[in-house]
């Protein structure tokens, strides 16, 4: 297994022209660029004293000097410590606090809602849009920041040359990343990824959906959490991707007019997207041709048809679409199947670093997650048929969560595998089928196991359902549901949608897990920036 910094290094000195790092509409970087910020950034690091293993914060939008920023700290020997923007000030001021961080890379407008004694292991705050420093209270750090590229000028007075690249490879069991999973002022877990769990992702996701230097891909994810900053930025750049940030959450108008420009060689993404997609797109495409979809060989020419202008709508060279961070809607997935559309639905957490299964899509079975990429076990009686906790180990796994010694206690067995939280079997064949979460199950009162989430997979197929929660109330069923219904319905129709989505659901569902009651939202659920809903808000 080859080191993903080496990787890089190789990358920077066989491209050194080839864009690395693109804002959409925007600034561009070449790696050659990179390549001077790192060592700019290293020799600022040794000037202002701050040593190898220091922890700094990363607290801004996604853009490309984001990314720059990230791999400054990186290659550079210190822990990262990525904040999502979205956090509030407290939140962030916390978290800051929690990672004893030193520095802190921001949005001028975040920074002004920051009180620095909040902070007190700070020595200075840097803009990440134009490098500026927004406050400091080490002269040391200050002077250095601001005399960085001339001393970057006296160490390499003819310039930075490709074969002068060389970054550190020794590391692989430190510290690389702090990933916090909520921006909670409370009991903070700061998920702890090595070198090594870096290297061990990039490994197996060359074996999987390897990169190609000159490939481009478009970032849409939130670069703040693994899934986005693994599989969407680190993998594909140091192989020779140009990342193209889009900065904020895109219209759908906006995200393909980026997707038709920058040309994607994969389309990383959740669920919602695709959903959204289905939604607008191909479900009313699809309901048209209702008579022709029923003619053998005729409905394949259909969907061969579909397929075509769903990948040219994505840019034309999109080779497959991994989602995750939440279950795809069950009708979105059977359509896509039988367009086969090359798409994979993983699982992971910020504790894997983040796959723990994922399938090419090819041999794909819908409904599944996948197949583990290390070791998974199910702890069952019976593991086939019977959901128990899904349990993890493998060089990608955290090593704990830090400076919180319960949560450690909590997070493992004692014979060292890590505790997902999740419930699901396991085929024969070692695809895993996650059945819910293990604190949203409900045990009714003859002892049956219900999982919300399959409930609601029932649900979003009911007629004017966009989004649907199953809770427990004083030992009912109860389903929360966000509809989607056209401007013109009426209000004796609007009134009767409750007990329509019920009696419809409880058609498809065992007697044990019966509906009760229907409660309609008028606005849609809270959300996580993986775009699944904050279930612990509404039970």
């Amino acid at each position: 297994m080859k080191h993903y910094l080496r990787k890089l290094e190789e990358t920077v000195q066989e491209h050194w022209d080839l864009k690395a790092l693109c804002d959409y509409r925007g600034e561009e970087f070449t790696y050659g660029d990179l390549a001077e910020n790192i060592a700019t950034f290293g020799i600022f690091l040794n000037n202002a004293g701050i040593d190898k293993g220091e922890k700094i914060a990363l607290c801004a939008r996604n853009s490309a000097r984001w990314a720059m920023t990230f791999w400054d700290i990186n290659v550079n020997s210190c822990v990262v410590v990525p904040l999502l923007a979205d956090f509030s000030p407290g939140g962030i001021a916390a978290l800051t606090r929690h990672s004893e961080s030193v520095l802190l890379f921001t949005d001028e407008d975040i920074w002004a809602k920051l009180f620095p004694e909040d902070m007190p292991n700070l020595k200075a705050a840097i803009n990440v849009k134009d490098s500026t420093l927004l406050w400091y209270q080490d002269q040391k750090v200050a002077d250095a920041w601001e005399n960085r590229k001339k001393a970057f000028s006296q160490r390499y007075p003819h310039g930075l040359t490709p074969e002068r690249v060389s970054y550190p490879t020794d590391n692989s069991d430190d510290l690389a990343i702090i990933n916090y999973t909520s921006g909670t002022t409370g009991n903070p877990k700061g998920v702890m990824l090595t070198y090594d769990a870096l290297s061990d992702i990039d490994d197996f996701s060359n074996n999987h959906f390897p990169n190609q230097p000159g490939d481009t891909i478009v970032s849409m994810l939130p670069m703040a959490h693994m899934y986005g900053l693994v599989i969407e930025f680190i993998h594909p750049n140091i192989d020779g991707v140009a990342v193209y940030f889009l900065g904020k959450a895109p219209s759908p108008t906006t995200l393909l007019k980026a997707m038709q420009d920058v040309k994607p060689y994969m389309v990383v993404t959740v669920p919602l997207v695709m959903e959204k997609v289905y939604a607008n797109s191909i479900k009313p495409a699809l309901e048209k041709m209702k008579v022709p979809l029923a003619i053998p060989l005729v409905n394949k020419l259909i969907y061969r048809q579909i397929r075509k202008k769903l990948i040219e709508a994505f840019g034309g060279k999109v080779g497959c679409f991994i989602m995750g961070g939440a279950a795809i809607k069950p009708e979105v997935e059977r359509c896509f199947a039988k367009l086969r559309l090359p798409f994979t639905v993983g699982y992971g957490m910020t504790e894997a670093c983040p796959l723990l299964a994922y399938e090419w899509w090819t041999d794909f079975v819908p409904g599944s997650c996948g197949k583990a990429i290390h070791e998974i076990r199910i702890d069952s009686p019976d593991p086939k048929h019977i959901p128990g906790e899904i349990q993890a180990r493998g060089r990608n796994m955290t090593i704990g969560y830090f400076k919180n010694p319960e949560a450690n206690a909590a997070a493992f067995t004692d014979d060292g595998w890590f505790r997902t939280g999740d419930l699901g079997i396991i085929d024969d064949k070692g695809n895993i089928f996650i059945r819910g979460r293990i604190k949203s199950m409900i045990l009714d009162s003859s002892g049956q196991n219900i999982y919300p989430e399959e409930l609601e997979a029932v649900l979003s197929s009911c007629p004017y359902v966009s989004e649907s929660l199953v809770v427990e109330r004083k030992g009912k069923i109860v389903a929360l549901v966000y509809p989607e219904v056209p401007d013109d319905m009426d209000a004796e129709t609007r009134a009767s949608l409750p007990e329509l989505i019920r009696s419809t659901a409880n058609k498809a569902l065992p007697a044990y897990g019966k509906i009760n009651k229907v409660e309609i939202r008028d606005l849609p659920f809270e959300k996580t920036p993986k775009m699944s809903i904050k279930r612990y808000l509404y039970q």
